[in-house]
């Protein structure tokens, strides 16, 4: 079983889920935010599953800074801003195979892991 995660290292959710499958020897292949924005086509796999509404941290403090609380775009039109602003994302985000997850829910990764059998 091997997961990516989207996340920023200063989020408390992204450090959970990096904790959990750390304690569960789960391969993991973290993506700093801070750093690299994911690709359209992640943030698509997300969008696709949970709306661009849930893909979206509207508390963010970048959010705020970038005026986006103002701008009365539409989620999908920031989605697109979230490419070169990956901040404004929620964390983390993660992937298994064909499964998405946004934000820490331990009962659905759980199940994950009982599925891989890991």
């Amino acid at each position: 079983m091997e997961v990516q995660i989207f996340g920023n290292r200063k989020s408390a959710d992204t450090r959970k889920a990096l904790r959990f499958f750390a304690e569960r020897r789960v391969t993991t292949h973290f993506v700093d935010l801070a750093r690299k924005a994911p690709s359209q086509r992640e943030l698509a796999r997300f969008a696709q599953r949970f709306g661009a509404e849930a893909v979206i941290d509207r508390d963010a403090p970048r959010y705020a800074e970038l005026g986006l609380h103002a701008a009365h775009l539409s989620p999908e039109r920031i989605l697109e801003r979230a490419e070169t602003e990956p901040r404004i994302l929620r964390t983390p985000l993660i992937r298994w195979r064909n499964h998405v997850l946004v934000g820490f829910d331990e009962e659905t990764l759980r199940a994950w892991v009982a599925e891989a059998g890991a």
